[in-house]
């Protein structure tokens, strides 16, 4: 693992007067405020001038609300269309199939601020704040189709059992030279050497110094949200980093990568190139995983469930396996979920292709890393990094639960290299996938049915997109030749 730096904290210190010892304190903290009168203050030490209130709609992007700081205060009622749910990645709106239906007055949702996530948006020229928010119907409850929702359901079931999940997301990524025609391949920048950076780079510092820059602002706009950065390391792809973020709770790990991927995209830019986290961006290069590492502890004891007394896995833990195994595969839509995402899961690309486990095995999709007992996990390497964060993380705890409660066997382990050869495991294609997801009745306690319906009919939506493309291939081959 590539060493960090040592680093300082960014100068947060906006008042005209400085604060005492436990004011400062206070305006350092790293996870935000819990009410409306620290809220107040939070803003005034850092002479916050506008707040913006944000969502994650089903593909991940920020939607939401920018307003002066006094009317965020003044308790004002923010709403969004319910609209934004039914959108897909291009911005269209697919016609109504199946079960997928629009709402015909496209009725409000309302926005409610966790004042936990409230933090600095530190690109920003002025002062300016950015707050997570939930989404609740005109009466106040909880619309389900909402991602951040759609985990939060998840969690209360684990926590009816007495659990608590703790997650740790790693996510690729790649950078990506500036290039304003989408018909032109993309190429990697080039470095601070002045040439562009070559594949094979895996583990390289010199791969990361490349971009020294770019990264210290990185961790400066991180450190200022509270993002809390673990290792960044370069991987297999020319200009292709990784970054890893601390273990933690599921919900405040999601509201963390949605943060980062904005993050990032800012920090690229302000270094004229782009960041990107198609899963696929390149033809013949490694693809960009967002791979989740996974454990459950007793509340009451504190103890990983995943291990017994003696330090010997658990009957749960083997459960757990058997329920990504066995589910994972229907509801992979949620991990890979656009077209391009299928181009990764190919092959002899350094990538899981199969619904196998193994013990520290890279080739598999579920593998357990050599670890202490109470550290016990299981990493799922089958998301993509173009996934919504909220639902890929959802999703492979639901299919751990479901495998814990119906006690699911998992077939042995494996230990030879399970991802070359011709054979795939998984969905090949966008509409197989959103079929299984569909089909899938264990999946309406643990998702919500307005869920499902909603993310499959967009998920169409968007291959009947993908389809009025015309592409290379075609124009290659077809043209003269049929």
């Amino acid at each position: 693992m590539a060493q960090q730096p040592k680093r300082q904290r960014p100068n947060t210190k906006t008042a005209a007067s400085a604060p005492n010892e436990e004011q400062r304190a206070f305006v350092d903290s790293k996870r935000g405020v819990a009410t409306w009168k620290e809220v107040n203050e939070w803003l005034r030490w850092r002479g916050i001038e506008d707040i913006e209130c944000i969502t994650p709609d089903l593909a991940g992007v920020p939607r939401g609300k920018m307003m002066p700081t006094s009317k965020f205060t003044s308790n004002t009622s923010l709403a969004l269309p319910t609209a934004l749910y039914r959108q897909t990645i291009s911005g269209e709106y697919p016609a109504e199939t199946g079960s997928f239906r629009h709402d015909p007055q496209d009725g409000d949702v309302k926005l409610v601020p966790d004042l936990a996530t409230l933090s600095a948006v530190p690109w920003e020229s002025d002062p300016t704040a950015q707050v997570i928010c939930d989404v609740v119907d005109p009466a106040g409850k909880s619309v389900e189709y909402a991602p951040r929702n759609v985990l939060k359901r998840v969690l209360s079931l684990y926590e009816r059992q007495g659990w608590r999940p703790a997650v740790a997301p790693e996510i690729e990524f790649y950078l990506i030279a500036v290039n304003d025609d989408p018909d032109y391949p993309l190429q990697p920048p080039v470095g601070r050497s002045g040439r562009r950076i070559v594949p094979g780079q895996s583990y390289s510092i010199a791969g990361v110094n490349e971009f020294d820059d770019l990264i210290d602002d990185v961790y400066h706009f991180s450190e200022a949200q509270g993002l809390e950065i673990d290792t960044l390391i370069h991987e297999e792809g020319p200009a292709q980093l990784e970054i890893n973020l601390r273990h933690g709770d599921p919900l405040e790990l999601a509201d963390q990568v949605f943060m980062f991927k904005r993050t990032l995209r800012e920090a690229a830019l302000k270094h004229g190139v782009y960041a990107t986290f198609m899963a696929k961006p390149m033809q013949g290069e490694a693809g960009s995983a967002m791979h989740i590492h996974q454990s459950v502890v007793d509340i009451a004891t504190g103890n990983n469930i995943f291990s017994k007394a003696d330090g010997t896995a658990s009957p749960l833990f083997f459960s757990f396996i058997g329920g990504l195994q066995h589910f994972v595969p229907k509801a992979l839509v949620t991990m890979a979920p656009y077209v391009n995402s299928y181009r990764r899961l190919t092959p002899s690309m350094a990538c899981p292709v199969n619904n196998a486990w193994g013990y520290d095995n890279r080739t598999t999709a579920f593998r357990v890393p050599h670890s202490d007992p109470q550290a016990r996990r299981l990493e799922n390497r089958l998301p993509s990094s173009d996934a919504n964060p909220y639902l890929a993380i959802a999703a492979s705890l639901a299919c751990g639960w479901l495998g814990m409660m119906r006690e699911v066997v998992p077939d042995g382990p494996t230990a030879a290299t399970a991802n070359q050869g011709t054979v795939v495991d998984l969905p090949r294609g966008l509409l197989e996938a959103v079929s299984l997801l569909e089909s899938e009745s264990a999946f309406d306690e643990v998702f919500g049915r307005d869920f499902i319906d909603i993310y499959a009919g967009v998920k169409r939506g968007e291959f009947e997109t993908f389809m009025r493309v015309i592409s290379p291939w075609e124009r290659e081959f077809l043209l003269l030749n049929v």
